[in-house]
């Protein structure tokens, strides 16, 4: 299924017209193809109820389509049977335009209850679209009811009582209010009913953006993510506008209101405009969350509201980037900054910037170019902690002047949790001490506690998309693969691919404790092989030419019954950043034997392309894909775009290769596990 906003509708397309049979007997099929798409872009299922509000909406969505048919009328050489259909529709619905809302909703409920049936869930660019289309309707809902407070104001302020056009001014709000037959209490009564929608939708705003904030962390395990903040920012100026026009509208009203009322609505206003003044200040480009000292690195914050409040003369502000511990990171979420910053924990150069508006996008941002950690200082950890387990983040603050008052805003942005390094051999185990945390961390932790287990099936999600985003390809891991890298990290070779799944898989299972027999962690050997595809093999893995990871089992069940010279290509087991070659050979009795070659290494792939080495070893004759339902492929065909016209020397480095059985024996134990 599609992931576009237009999934359901091209779902639709494809299903038997026999299934929507009948969704409505009003609304036929051949003008619900017409608009296609177009349907699904409007709020039809949030206009629930009879009040003019909702009879406004739906008589403004019945104009919207009557002008999107006529515009196809216009485009089609045959625009009868359109403007047929756009008189029908004027002739059954202009009356009462509700009347249509509720077909419509009924026909959209029924095709996703059809494509829900079919494919168990709904795409979640649905869920995304109806969230977008849930805070597009509240909006509206928020100023049509100012326009209901202004005209009413109006018509008390000069003791008339007329019917006043709702936002004569502004051609969304082209209908008419009858507020003259409002009581006087109305206008009480509308003031805390707008206040407390706009709490709500505060509420929804930014819960909408921990989702981007969570997004954006599981982007740094390569999840995809759009990290476009121009919606949210529209949202965050629609808020604070109506936040100022309801503040502003309850001052002229102040006779009216009472001083109870009065300023019971300036704390409930004062409280949402602070909590969207500080949520609107994050960090929007992260800062390296794997950081090694006396090495420059670059960081974005953002001010989604800086375009809307920064009016000339307002004087910008700059953004000061300090390192804090995750001690200080927890003292600042609870609300104790001054504690939280009166020890230094490093030194950050080059860690001031302005807080400046690009005209080209609108986005008031400070930009980092050229920070540098000079050093940091060490927390106390616990015993069996590793200095690449240890956690900090940055810190970005800046102080803001607005208003008539120059009332002073502190905003403060915490980036995701980095590990300093000051070695690059410190690289691995810091980079799976950030994997682990941006794959399993809970909203609203505190800074930065996750957990010590989780689901071996999260675990299988998390190491996919890594696998996936570093080797930069669209083949991901199979059922297979899994089922090998549960038996390793387990250490099982006994249990089944289900018994795996109901299993949880610990932080010292994944990167403190050594494999057996082994010298190196789960996290190191699996990062050796990902670096090692993503340098030399991108290109064999996306094509389906290497196998992967596979145990000794798997090799003997793929190629026990395979003609000699079958070969398959996998991850060495025993070396951290090999690929092997397993094949078969024929035996003077008869019998077929699989042996094994010395894995391949960075080293020697450097040297010489692996569909070099694979041609010169006349051995290996057909290859044993990794594409299921795919019949063994001959090496030349297999290989053939990828040999090198000419043929490299041949380095000590590199040469010769090595049949494991044709090891000594205690050569052969050294190779146990290849």
């Amino acid at each position: 299924m599609t992931n576009s906003k237009m999934a359901l509708w091209s779902v639709i397309c494809e299903m038997s017209p026999e299934v929507f049979s009948g969704c409505s007997e009003e609304f036929p099929h051949n003008l619900r193809c017409f608009l296609g798409d177009w349907l699904e872009n409007y709020p039809w299922e949030f206009i629930t109820g009879t009040d003019s509000f909702c009879a406004f909406m739906a008589d403004s969505l019945l104009s919207a389509m009557v002008e999107k048919l006529q515009d196809l009328a216009n485009k089609n050489c045959q625009p009868g049977i359109i403007l047929q259909l756009i008189a029908n529709l004027e002739n059954t619905y202009r009356r009462d335009p509700l009347q249509l809302a509720r077909t419509v909703k009924q026909i959209l409920e029924a095709e996703r209850v059809a494509v829900k049936n079919k494919f168990q869930c709904l795409p979640l660019s649905f869920h995304r679209q109806q969230e977008e289309l849930k805070f597009a309707f509240d909006l509206k809902w928020l100023q049509y009811k100012l326009q209901e407070i202004r005209a009413l104001h109006g018509s008390l302020k000069d003791g008339s009582r007329v019917s006043l056009q709702i936002n004569a001014s502004d051609p969304q709000f082209s209908t008419q209010a009858d507020v003259s037959t409002l009581p006087l209490q109305t206008l009480c009564t509308l003031f805390p009913e707008v206040a407390k929608e706009l709490e709500a939708s505060k509420t929804r705003l930014l819960k909408r953006l921990d989702i981007w904030k969570r997004q954006q962390q599981l982007a740094g395990n390569g999840t995809p993510f759009d990290e476009d903040l121009a919606p949210l920012q529209k949202r965050f100026e629609s808020l604070v506008d109506v936040c100022f026009q309801l503040r502003q509208q309850a001052v002229a009203s102040a006779s009216h209101l009472g001083s109870e009322l009065q300023s019971c609505l300036q704390e409930r206003l004062e409280n949402v405009f602070n909590a969207l003044i500080k949520s609107a200040f994050l960090v929007d480009k992260q800062p390296p969350q794997v950081l090694k000292t006396q090495t420059k690195f670059q960081a974005t914050v953002r001010f989604l509201l800086g375009p809307q409040l920064f009016k000339p003369p307002q004087m910008m502000s700059s953004v000061m980037a300090n390192i804090v511990t995750e001690k200080q990171a927890r003292e600042l979420a609870a609300g104790r900054p001054d504690a939280s910053l009166s020890e230094s924990t490093g030194e950050i150069v080059n860690n001031v910037a302005p807080l400046e508006t690009t005209t080209t996008n609108n986005a008031c941002c400070a930009v980092f170019k050229n920070m540098l950690l000079k050093k940091i200082k060490r927390s106390d950890r616990k015993s069996t902690e590793s200095v690449t387990e240890e956690k900090c983040a940055v810190l970005f603050i800046a102080k803001i002047n607005l208003g008539s008052n120059n009332t002073t805003f502190v905003l403060q942005a915490l980036s995701l949790p980095i590990v300093v390094i000051v070695h690059g051999n410190q690289d691995n185990n810091a980079k799976a001490t950030i994997l682990w945390d941006n794959a399993f961390a809970a909203k609203d932790r505190i800074p930065f506690v996750v957990r010590e287990r989780v689901p071996w099936g999260d675990m299988c999600e998390t190491l996919n998309q890594k696998f996936m985003a570093e080797v930069q390809t669209t083949k991901g891991l199979l059922k297979q693969h899994y089922f090998f890298l549960a038996q390793k990290i387990f250490n099982d070779n006994n249990a089944s691919y289900e018994d795996f799944q109901n299993r949880c898989v610990s932080w010292s299972q994944f990167n403190k404790e050594i494999l057996p027999s082994r010298g190196f962690t789960f996290w190191q050997w699996f990062e050796g092989v990902l670096d090692l595809t993503k340098k030399y093999l991108k290109d064999y893995w996306s094509d389906g030419l290497i196998v992967g990871f596979i145990s000794k089992q798997y090799v003997s069940s793929c190629l026990s019954s395979a003609p000699t010279g079958t070969f398959l290509l996998r991850f060495s087991d025993s070396l951290i950043g090999g690929i092997s070659i397993a094949y078969v050979i024929r035996l003077p009795n008869g019998s077929s034997q699989v042996e094994n070659i010395q894995p391949f290494t960075a080293t020697n792939l450097s040297v010489r392309s692996l569909a070099d080495c694979v041609r010169d070893l006349q051995e290996l004759q057909i290859l044993h894909p990794n594409i299921p339902n795919i019949p063994n492929i001959p090496k030349v065909d297999a290989f053939r775009k990828y040999f090198n016209g000419e043929l490299k020397e041949k380095t000590e480095l590199y040469s010769p290769y090595i049949c494991y059985g044709c090891l000594s024996p205690g050569m052969q134990n050294s190779f146990a596990g290849l």
